[in-house]
């Protein structure tokens, strides 16, 4: 609207608001272009929702394959109250091992005198030393931190490999708190000696009751034996950790690594539901009924078309180069249904893994990037998200420009309304006028009239 140009009811009887209601009638045109803009934002946010279902497919395909290709382990143990663990697929080999506990390592300790308390009672100044396979370490302790609960603060966080905490010690109900250090990780870190504390002034003086050096465990693996530093043990059977909860000398626990398909299982499951929300978002485009705005979806876009027969031929068409028996993921118990989306049966697909679990691995993985079922999954999903040649990249570009030009042809029709209301008000002012001035004079001839006649 023109900056200082107004009027109210006009003296030639025309409405007072004829500028709006002709400058109403020019910007319907400015309404269907933003109506088409609307309608290309939306396609362009259907176009958006598809390309970020397909990186989906993309990133859970990238979750069946680990380092080692299509595969996963779990360990079973004959008794977890003796023995447990946990494996590393990457590492792990499939195999059984008989375990058998003879003794579990102990770690080098040693408790001091009793303190009345633990975190008034001071010790004064001084330190603790300890000769380790490093060589001697000490601690250091002074007036901000030589209670109990200081010493333990300050021994902990040296990183020594010594473990400080107090204990309440009910034997002697007079001094019952007692400083315990104990050695991390059992005899490996180098037969600790707890060497006497040296401490000046202070409430009371401290030094060593009691102590023991660390102790290595013993185990027999398929009736071997030998010594272990501490109740972990990694790198006796590749890629597992074995977690030893107790001794049972005479006792063998079987251990086993195998196959674990609930966790392969639930992969494939993964992908084909990734796979159905893009298979089910592709067919809500293409449905249509009494109140569908198809101008609003992308149904009949070639993109849909295009998309899903790229799908379908993935799904459907055996991967070439790949060795072994099984070349069609149908093999593996992953179809279409009849609602067009994918079925996958998993006593199918766990029979074949049992069975032939080498084909499997070498039909989904094949050789990591030219052949096998993941890799061609990985090429086409990039192929068809490819921001440059790909269809999705090249219809988000259309409606990107599509929706910039209506923008533009948008801003030039506003600079011409707002030119043509200015210069329809400057019309109607200067009617105005004239009508005003016109009527002026009509009554001024009047009054003449008048006068002549009553002369």
């Amino acid at each position: 609207m023109a900056a200082g140009i107004s009027f109210g009811g006009l003296k030639s009887g025309l409405p007072p608001n004829i500028v709006e209601q002709l400058m109403e009638a020019e910007r319907i045109p400015v309404r269907n272009m933003e109506v088409d803009k609307g309608r290309s934002e939306a396609r362009l946010q259907l176009v958006n929702e598809l390309e970020e279902l397909l990186r989906g497919v993309q990133g859970q395909i990238s979750g069946l394959a680990d380092a080692r290709g299509f595969q996963d382990f779990k360990l079973e143990s004959g008794d977890i109250n003796i023995v447990t663990g946990t494996v590393d697929p990457s590492a792990a080999t499939k195999g059984s091992w008989n375990v058998e506990v003879l003794e579990l390592a102990q770690n080098g300790s040693a408790v001091t005198n009793g303190f009345v308390d633990r975190d008034t009672t001071q010790a004064g100044t001084g330190y603790f030393r300890f000769d380790t396979a490093q060589g001697r370490k000490e601690v250091y302790i002074n007036s901000s931190n030589n209670t109990l609960d200081g010493m333990v603060a300050a021994i902990n966080s040296a990183g020594i490999g010594i473990r400080a905490s107090v204990i309440n010690d009910a034997s002697n109900p007079r001094a019952p708190f007692r400083l315990m250090l104990s050695t991390e990780g059992g005899a490996d870190l180098g037969k600790i000696k707890f060497l006497r504390p040296y401490f000046l002034g202070g409430d009371q003086d401290v030094f060593f009751e009691s102590s023991s050096a660390p102790k290595n465990g013993r185990i027999k693996i398929d009736g071997f034996e030998f010594q272990i530093p501490g109740n972990k043990v990694d790198g006796v059977i590749p890629g597992v950790s074995l977690d030893l909860r107790q001794a049972a000398p005479g006792r063998q626990v079987n251990i086993s690594v195998q196959e674990d398909r609930e966790v392969v299982s639930g992969r494939i499951k993964e992908f084909v539901e990734s796979m159905n929300k893009v298979l089910g978002f592709l067919q809500t485009q293409s449905r249509i009924d009494a109140n569908t705005d198809t101008s609003r979806t992308l149904g009949g876009d070639g993109l849909v078309r295009n998309i899903e027969s790229r799908l379908r031929r993935l799904i459907q068409d055996p991967q070439y180069g790949v060795e072994g028996s099984i070349n069609r993921l149908s093999q593996i118990g992953v179809t279409f249904n009849r609602a067009g989306t994918l079925e996958f049966n998993e006593e199918q697909f766990n029979s074949a893994l049992m069975n032939n679990s080498e084909d499997v691995q070498r039909f989904l993985g094949g050789d990591g990037f030219t052949t096998g079922f993941i890799p061609a999954v990985r090429r086409e999903v990039e192929s068809t998200v490819n921001s440059v040649l790909g269809p999705i990249g090249v219809r988000k570009r259309s409606l990107q420009q599509r929706i910039s030009q209506i923008d533009d042809r948008i801003a030039n029709r506003e600079r011409q309304l707002e030119r043509r209301e200015q210069t329809l008000r400057r019309q109607f002012s200067r009617l105005e006028e004239t009508v005003s001035r016109l009527q002026s004079q009509g009554g001024a001839l009047a009054a003449m009239g008048a006068g002549f006649g009553g002369g």
